[in-house]
């Protein structure tokens, strides 16, 4: 159940966008780019959410734009020849500095997606208008007497310089989305909802069907996104308040209203990917020591304890569950950050982001679920994390979640305890064959006190574990080996402790044969 990798969002070079909407509301600024903007119509806060729930008492019913020929069989390199006109961004030159580019229909995205502007209680669609692109030699550019809509589009600000329009935040591909902090370039994705992923029956991919993005006012420090959701599943309504930053923040507002019920659904949805590393690089002919967007999922449980899962490539679908009570965070991690890490000129994943998920309110017991996929290729991505809620949403009801994602090198960053930075596996001391050496560092808070290891496995049996200052770090490197025997699996943990406090994160790791 691979999922096809990026969709192409951080290849495409497109720039910007057309006219910018006038202060005064879009009734003026449509009569002055009536080509470009819609009839104005009405818009209040609580209008996409409306329209989810009227929505969701229908059939879903499935569209496809009808791409003229020449459009409708693109090939990459042929979309890639499609890009946005630089001098013609939406919002272009406006104090508050934002602009966002659209992305053309065709390849993958053939599902039709309208764009509104929101200003002074009012919205237009953005008509279908060609000449917003450049089209390259590989492909013919369309007649504008046909609505071909859009497939998303990419938000920019001056982020890493005030001379540059950085895109920092990318909407396009079912409810996929991407963002980045400063310095970063893109790597893992979020989505809207995830349904029956990993069941026998196949994943259904709901899409955000339309968005409205409202003007920012002049001393704006964030973009306000509306988007909706769609599915055969599920209808949802979704407000995205987005601030570019060193660490990117967006605050999701999610209303669902399920057309059946929903028994597998997963809420703030993450996907990566990630290859291999110290723990299984034998397994590549690949001259880089790690190749990966995230290396970890890291979770702050409702009890307070911080758990750090190693991500593992397995030879066979793995599926994981922590449960929990109101839990305090999740996230996808990435947490090298030298080039030494990768040695990859071109793919940089030392500059990729994490991506953290931070609850808001209390969103009662369920469990945060881990999908490991197996993976050859660093082009797919194989990870996938959400939260699975134990009320599961029931037909024609309505389920709410409040919550706030940080695209950043590290969250939280006032942390105390050690945490894992790094981990290895080789054959055991004394080259048992039998045994498997692993070692972990840990990094952080102080190292007076005596420090103990307590290190179990579900199978197996672990010896010589022994703990001992690392002066290249600062912190304390633990190191143990474990006999699995004859078992399939074996679920590994690790924790540092001080009498019988815990001193350090909790280390996971689930080794398949």
């Amino acid at each position: 159940m691979s999922v096809t990798r990026r969709g192409m969002l951080n290849m495409l070079q497109g720039l910007a966008i057309l006219g910018a909407a006038s202060k005064t509301g879009l009734l003026e600024a449509s009569a002055q780019t009536t080509e470009l903007f819609g009839k104005p119509e009405a818009f209040s806060d609580d209008y996409v959410l409306e329209l989810a729930r009227a929505r969701a008492k229908t059939p879903f019913v499935e569209e496809k734009i009808q791409l003229p020929p020449g459009l409708d069989n693109l090939t990459y390199d042929q979309y890639r020849d499609i890009r946005f006109n630089p001098e013609k961004s939406i919002w272009r030159g406006q104090p508050h500095g934002f602009s966002f580019d659209l992305f053309h229909s065709g390849f993958y995205y053939t599902s039709p997606v309208d764009i509104h502007i929101v200003d002074n209680g009012e919205q237009a669609k953005l008509n279908y208008v060609p000449d917003l692109f450049t089209f390259g030699p590989l492909v013919q550019q369309p007649k504008g007497d046909i609505d071909l809509h859009y497939a998303g589009f990419r938000l920019r600000y001056p982020l890493n310089s005030k001379d540059y329009n950085d895109e920092f935040c990318v909407f396009q591909g079912a409810s996929y989305f991407r963002a980045v902090g400063k310095g970063h370039l893109y790597g893992l994705s979020a989505r809207g909802l995830a349904i029956d992923t990993g069941q026998p029956n196949g994943e259904e991919f709901p899409f955000f069907r339309s968005f409205w993005i409202r003007t920012p006012t002049p001393d704006a420090v964030s973009v306000v996104v509306w988007a909706l959701l769609d599915s055969p599943s599920a209808t949802g309504a979704y407000r995205f308040t987005i601030k570019p930053g060193v660490a990117t923040q967006m605050d999701v507002e999610m209303t669902i209203f399920p057309r059946r019920d929903l028994e597998h659904v997963g809420i703030a949805p993450l996907t990566s990917m990630f290859l291999y590393d110290a723990m299984n690089h034998a397994a590549f002919d690949d001259y880089r020591p790690a190749v990966h967007d995230s290396d970890g999922l890291m979770m702050l449980t409702g009890a307070g304890e911080y758990l750090w899962r190693a991500l593992a490539n397995p030879k066979t679908l793995q599926v994981s569950a922590f449960v929990d009570n109101s839990p305090g965070g999740f996230g996808l991690m990435q947490r090298k950050r030298q080039y030494d890490d990768f040695l990859d000129l071109e793919a940089k994943y030392e500059k990729r982001p994490s991506l953290w998920v931070e609850p808001i309110g209390d969103w009662g017991q369920g469990a945060v679920e881990l999908y490991e996929i197996p993976s050859q290729r660093e082009i797919h991505d194989n990870i996938a994390a959400f939260w699975q809620p134990k009320q599961k949403p029931a037909k024609d009801s309505s389920v709410s979640f409040v919550y706030r994602l940080y695209w950043c090198d590290e969250w939280p960053i006032d942390r105390q305890d050690f945490k894992a930075m790094a981990r290895f596996s080789g054959g055991g001391l004394n080259f048992d064959q039998n045994k498997r050496l692993y070692v972990i560092d840990f990094e952080g808070s102080d190292l007076t006190g005596d420090l103990v290891a307590d290190v179990t496995a579900s199978q197996g049996t672990i010896s010589n574990v022994v703990t001992q200052p690392n002066p290249q770090n600062g912190g304390i490197r633990l190191s143990f080996e474990i006999d699995v025997g004859s078992a399939e699996m074996s679920e590994f943990r690790a924790v540092l402790k001080r009498g019988q406090d815990k001193v350090s994160e909790t280390w996971l790791y689930r080794w398949t044969k």
